[in-house]
């Protein structure tokens, strides 16, 4: 599976998200910027990230997935 095909996804949960998606060989970096994730706590977030790509993850088409999920403000702070 391609990159910009697990942008796609993950766009399509998260309309109003930034989400860049990075694959090195069989492994991916996900990282999603939403509002939508405010008041969660980490897992949970992870866990809704998931959620769209679990059919995928269970078909085997991906694996070894790194999922960074942040809300702006967060993302705003790890800028500096």
């Amino acid at each position: 599976m391609e990159a910009e095909q697990v942008k796609e996804i993950v766009v399509a949960a998260f309309p109003e998200a930034q989400v860049d998606v990075g694959r090195d060989g069989s492994h991916y970096s996900i990282r999603v910027v939403s509002e939508s994730f405010a008041g969660m706590t980490p897992v949970k977030k992870q866990q809704s990230v998931y959620a769209c790509l679990n059919e995928h993850i269970a078909s085997g088409a991906l694996h070894a997935l790194h999922i960074q999920a942040l809300t702006p403000a967060q993302w705003a702070a790890k800028q500096g």
